[in-house]
């Protein structure tokens, strides 16, 4: 099963990784050190859990935080 990833020059920036396949509670969206999410401060998030059936406002905040981080 392969997953999702987003790349920029080369370089993965943000991934998905299936619950089923990690037998984990949750699936996650996760973003690398590549991603452009810091805004300043010492602390952002690097991977938000997925669970259940995303809602259209889901979907929304997840192209905004795809976009800015490969931005």
């Amino acid at each position: 099963m392969s997953m999702p990833a987003y790349a920029k020059d080369g370089k993965i920036v943000c991934f998905f990784q299936c619950s089923a396949k990690f037998k984990a509670r949750y699936s996650t969206l996760g973003f690398s050190d590549q991603a452009n999410l810091d805004d300043g401060g010492a602390m952002w998030p690097a991977a938000y859990a997925l669970t259940g059936e995303l809602t259209a406002r889901d979907e929304v905040r997840i192209a905004e935080l795809v976009t800015r981080a490969v931005s």
